[in-house]
């Protein structure tokens, strides 16, 4: 199993949440964390190996478009592939870490995946990137302005607006239309979709209908639809719902 955090998030996004210590309670041996370098993702071992279920984390530039990230993803996967030549990957992608998983199935045409789960991802785009990028937009000399009195916050937004017009709604001509009319892999698909306190689906960053791969035209009725209760990040209780999806797939 391969765990791809959000944006914002890193490899350490599943061990702050208690998911990878669930899930190693659980049966899944921690395998090793790939980390960035000027020569591509590495991999820092934290396992022999000889566990029958590993779970390896990965850090992604996830400020950079959907594509960049797809692209170092890939590396990520050539690498678990040439460790464990005969066994097949469980893509696990929280938030916009499930369209970058997307990506790299579409883009690179991935080989030996079994599955993808995504939790609360926008795969129908999220109208906080049209926020995000019009509180980026370049005011003239206000935006000075902007950059001192917005913090660190304001700073990232302002880093990822290659991002952000990703994750906007599809509409022709952009990232999420194309990638959502492309012939998709013949594996298994799991939706996690959050739930908010009023009983809606959904949550305060990707409404409901946008974490449901059913809802990609070319993903009608191939994925499966798990509703948690919870907020749109990371919690423990995550692991107990992935590891019943895998049952299923088996």
């Amino acid at each position: 199993m391969l765990l791809i955090h959000g944006y914002l998030g890193d490899a350490y996004s599943w061990e702050k949440s208690g998911i990878n210590d669930e899930l190693h309670q659980r049966g899944w041996s921690r395998a090793g964390m790939f980390q960035g370098s000027a020569y591509g993702p590495q991999l820092f071992v934290t396992n022999d190996g000889d566990a029958k279920n590993l779970v390896y984390v990965a850090t992604l530039p996830s400020e950079l478009p959907v594509m960049v990230q797809a692209d170092v993803l890939k590396s990520t996967l050539d690498i678990i592939e040439k460790n464990h030549a005969d066994q097949e990957i469980i893509l696990v992608g929280h938030s916009a870490g499930g369209v970058v998983a997307r990506m790299a199935l579409i883009r690179h045409q991935l080989k030996n995946i079994k599955a993808l789960i995504t939790i609360a991802s926008p795969h129908i785009g999220t109208g906080r990137a049209d926020q995000a990028l019009n509180i980026t937009k370049n005011h003239g000399p206000f935006n000075i302005v902007k950059s001192v009195v917005g913090g660190d916050g304001y700073h990232a937004l302002k880093h990822s607006r290659g991002l952000m017009v990703d994750l906007r709604h599809p509409q022709p001509g952009n990232m999420l239309y194309w990638l959502n009319s492309q012939p998709h892999p013949d594996i298994n698909y799991a939706s996690i979709i959050r739930l908010n306190n009023n009983g809606a689906t959904g949550d305060y960053y990707v409404p409901g209908f946008s974490q449901n791969m059913n809802n990609v035209p070319a993903l009608q009725g191939k994925s499966s639809t798990i509703i948690t209760p919870t907020s749109h990040f990371l919690v423990r209780q995550d692991a107990d719902t992935i590891i019943s999806i895998i049952d299923k797939f088996q």
